[in-house]
């Protein structure tokens, strides 16, 4: 059974160095992480924490209304595809509307379009680059009329 909790920034940090920051010489820490308006969630199975996703206030020049930003969401690769991250982008759309969020936005690595979509995100733009990490795309998720 998968469980859903908040979590500290410190628990985020050893799946985010492993999943998103793999041979990448860049920090999994982030200053927005310890902000008062910050949550993370993880994601747990049997009382491991398997999945970790940071939600931060942070306005895109594409929208408009009050706005929060997904980052750092990374799942252990054995753990992949068991429905870890929707539950966690489910538990937080949840938060986010009870806090009367318009639009929860992201940079989505390429290689997670798919998953994205498939929770009702859409994408925003063209491509881009990251580096080191890659190509992204700007992707978004109306939670109220904005």
């Amino acid at each position: 059974m998968i469980e859903i909790k908040f979590i500290t920034t410190e628990e985020t940090y050893e799946i985010r160095r492993e999943i998103l920051r793999r041979n990448i010489s860049l920090t999994e820490k982030n200053e927005d992480d310890f902000k008062e308006t910050t949550f993370h969630l993880g994601a747990f199975m049997d009382g491991k924490l398997l999945s970790v996703a940071t939600f931060m206030q942070n306005d895109h020049h594409y929208f408009t209304g009050f706005q929060y930003r997904l980052r750092g969401m990374a799942t252990l690769d054995a753990h992949q595809g068991k429905g870890l991250g929707k539950g966690l982008i489910i538990k937080a759309v949840e938060v986010l509307i009870e806090k009367n969020v318009d639009v929860l936005w992201c940079n989505a690595r390429v290689g997670a379009l798919e998953f994205y979509k498939k929770l009702g995100f859409k994408t925003k733009g063209s491509i881009f680059d990251i580096p080191p990490i890659g190509d992204h795309y700007e992707m978004y998720k109306m939670l109220n009329d904005a």
